[in-house]
């Protein structure tokens, strides 16, 4: 049995069953045997592969991005470049190397990381060396100024909790104990959810329906919001989920890149759901902040560029490396592959103009893209 289970076993059976946000929070982040906190999650030898990984092309095009809204904001002199769970740094390393050809921009920018991962923090480290990065367990502890923020399938491993809509009303899954095999198990609270736990436009959802709700993902916009609004700046977030809030189940593991089963040998695979962006929103609005999207991310790389990106390193390359670039921009944009089912959200101070790519929409939260509530899955 490993030790989070053990744990897990000892803490069910002291304090009841857990919500699943509760599971999530110490699968992933348990200071011994969290999942984020004893490995290196990323690449081939890994559990999954992120955008910045596949292609130099994405973080690139993301540092041009940021070079624009800067300008956007007025050109300070002093400018917070902020990037939550930054991985290996591979998104930033590419962002700043690109924003290399704005020389005042680059000189503006203090680059400010927050993660949690110890493993992880020396990744970055290596990757970022020549940029004096500074860490930071949360948001809340970068210094206050105008601040650029990039988060890349950040989002979609902060905690949920799900609720299911019985005859009874809404009740909370809950994570307990199997009698039986002695693993664990889903379970169903007794008590009835209070009403306003569940979004407003899905309260009246048919009996049998599961809905995922996110406090925390809510919370962080909501603080985002809240210092774009006060301090100036724009937040860049890329992940998969959907436009809306709708019922349907989207807890997922993946090891190895492969499936693995939500509640076996917790703290060995990655732990994800697909994120709600109309939540997001709400809590970004209400805090203060415009909100721009969500769009397909295929529709925001082709607008800032990628194709021709990817036609000027072709024409410098070897026949073996630009089927290699080729390869890696159809993965990016392709509605079939990330294009559509990753979406592009951006919140800013409420003055400034739409960022770019996002033109057209308005500071207004947009109705849904075809195909946005689908049950699609997370490319491993």
């Amino acid at each position: 049995m490993s030790p989070l289970l053990q744990y897990f076993r000892a803490t069910i059976g002291r304090e009841g069953p857990l919500s699943i946000a509760r599971y999530m929070t110490d699968a992933l982040g348990h200071p011994e045997y969290g999942y984020y906190r004893t490995r290196d999650p990323l690449g081939a030898a890994g559990d999954f592969t992120t955008a910045p990984e596949m292609s130099q092309m994405f973080g690139e095009l993301i540092g041009l991005w940021c070079a624009v809204t800067w300008r956007q904001l007025g050109r300070p002199e002093a400018l917070a470049l902020v990037e939550l769970g930054p991985g290996r740094g591979t998104l930033m390393a590419d962002a700043l190397r690109a924003a290399a050809a704005v020389p005042d921009f680059a000189a503006a920018c203090r680059v400010h990381l927050v993660e949690t991962s110890q493993p992880l923090i020396a990744r970055q480290r290596e990757t970022l060396a020549g940029y004096a990065p500074a860490w930071h367990e949360a948001l809340a502890a970068v210094p206050r100024g105008p601040m650029i923020v990039l988060a890349n399938e950040f989002f979609d491993a902060l905690p949920i909790s799900q609720f299911v809509r019985t005859p009874t009303g809404w009740h909370e899954r809950l994570v307990g104990l199997d009698a039986k095999s002695g693993g664990l198990r889903f379970v169903l609270s007794a008590t009835e959810a209070a009403g306003e736990t569940i979004p407003a436009s899905i309260r009246r959802a048919p009996v049998g329906s599961l809905v995922e709700v996110s406090a925390a993902r809510e919370r962080i916009a909501a603080e985002l919001g809240a210092r774009l609004a006060a301090d100036g700046g724009a937040a860049l977030l890329i992940d998969y989920g959907h436009a809306h809030s709708a019922p349907g189940e989207t807890l997922q593991a993946v090891r190895r890149h492969r499936p693995h089963p939500v509640l076996d040998e917790p703290g060995t695979a990655d732990l994800t759901a697909h994120v709600d962006f109309a939540a997001l929103a709400t809590a970004a609005l209400a805090a203060g902040a415009a909100v721009h999207g969500p769009i397909e991310q295929g529709q925001l790389l082709i607008a800032l560029g990628v194709e021709a990106r990817a036609a000027a390193l072709q024409r410098r390359a070897s026949v073996e490396q630009a089927a290699a670039i080729e390869a890696g921009l159809r993965r990016l944009v392709e509605p079939g592959q990330m294009g559509r089912l990753f979406k592009a959200f951006a919140l800013s101070h409420p003055e400034l103009p739409p960022p770019a790519g996002f033109e057209g929409l308005g500071g207004a939260y947009r109705a849904p893209m075809p195909g946005a509530g689908a049950p699609l899955r997370r490319s491993a």
